[in-house]
């Protein structure tokens, strides 16, 4: 299944444990979405409540049952495109959201929404890059940093401090995602192991260090 694969390619990026196979947390059913969302329209949304004893969390992944067809009937895996990257992403960020939860709270540590988006934009521009890369091997993508980030419309019917933690997390992975584009472009095991590097690096630091970090860059 796409989203088993989707969450392998960013354990085996990370160097992290798969952690609990994210099909087991798949619902389609928009009847558990928050009652806020019911009148909007939304693909992806990770579910998130925390136990009654405060010991646990309760965790489901939406994804919009269309999208998941349109991605069965055109695989990114086999052909990314311009007709479906818009899903490969939707459906990447809310893997990615599961697989960074999952993992933080195997480690007890507390995780930010400002911190999952943040994280799931780099996710989309590094694993598209490498997936372009092994379909196209002689072609480098360097129009996916403009499509992902300076393209990029956060929705305008959000609430204000929802649109500015969109553009904040979309802002610093821009940044972070333009340095390590300068070494994804060498070719070689010296640049694959630099980013290899200061990508499992990234994934480790605390959400005030990421930001520290992407400051002085």
């Amino acid at each position: 299944m796409l989203l088993r694969q989707l969450q392998a390619s960013l354990a085996a990026l990370y160097d992290v444990p798969q952690g609990p196979d994210v099909s087991h947390f798949l619902t389609s059913d928009p009847g558990l979405l928050p009652l806020a969302q019911l009148g909007s329209h939304t693909d992806e949304q990770l579910l998130v409540a925390e136990d009654d004893d405060g010991q646990g969390l309760s965790v489901a992944l939406y994804l919009d049952p269309q999208l998941l067809e349109r991605l069965r009937v055109t695989d990114p895996l086999q052909a990314l495109h311009g007709g479906n990257i818009g899903d490969y992403w939707t459906a990447l960020e809310g893997v990615s959201h599961f697989a960074y939860l999952t993992w933080n709270a195997a480690h007890h540590r507390a995780v930010s929404v400002h911190e999952l988006e943040l994280q799931a934009e780099v996710d989309k521009y590094v694993c598209s890059v490498a997936l372009l890369r092994a379909q196209h091997p002689e072609y480098f993508p360097a129009e996916l940093h403009r499509l992902l980030f300076e393209r990029a419309r956060v929705d305008p019917r959000l609430p204000g401090t929802q649109r500015s933690l969109y553009r904040r997390a979309n802002q610093g992975a821009a940044r972070f995602c333009h340095r390590l584009a300068q070494r994804l472009r060498e070719r070689g095991a010296t640049a694959r192991a630099a980013v290899s590097s200061e990508l499992r690096r990234f994934y480790r630091l605390t959400n005030a260090a990421k930001l520290h970090h992407i400051a002085a860059l």
